[in-house]
């Protein structure tokens, strides 16, 4: 199973702009809020695995 990690740039209403943060990537990738951790702010980094995401220590 793969694993990503990523970083949360912006968040603009009911989505975040995520930011990969384990490889060089430019994209951004747009997530719908209700897929996220309801507790994330922007600066927080996110685990990717089993298609869901969760707060990196």
């Amino acid at each position: 199973m793969n694993t990503f990690q990523y970083q949360v740039v912006q968040i603009d209403g009911d989505y975040a702009k995520l930011k990969r943060i384990d490889l060089e990537d430019d994209e951004l990738k747009l997530v719908a809020r209700a897929l996220l951790p309801p507790d994330i702010s922007e600066g927080t980094k996110l685990l990717y695995e089993y298609m869901q995401y969760e707060v990196m220590d």
